[in-house]
């Protein structure tokens, strides 16, 4: 998993983050949560990345560094700014 963090990561700083589309933005952003432990409750975030291993029902719990929450705001940011859903 954290080799698609590592990627998606070196894509967001490679890319205008324009450039980037809704579903890379929700795959940078959940890949964070889910490399922490989260348990995802939507049915796309199961099957998209899965529970095993879950530990943190509540995603405030998820035990994130500065720079993770940081890069989460700024992605929220952008998928409001281009209409992600």
């Amino acid at each position: 998993m954290l080799t698609v963090i590592a990627a998606t990561t070196l894509a967001a700083a490679v890319a205008p983050a324009y450039a980037l589309s809704c579903h890379q933005l929700w795959t940078e952003r959940n890949s964070y949560y889910k490399a922490r432990g989260y348990c995802f409750k939507t049915a796309q975030a199961i099957s998209y990345f899965g529970n095993a291993g879950c530990r943190y029902q509540d995603e405030s719990r998820v035990p994130l560094t500065g720079s993770e929450r940081n890069r989460i705001a700024e992605i929220t940011r952008l998928e409001r700014a281009q209409g992600c859903s």
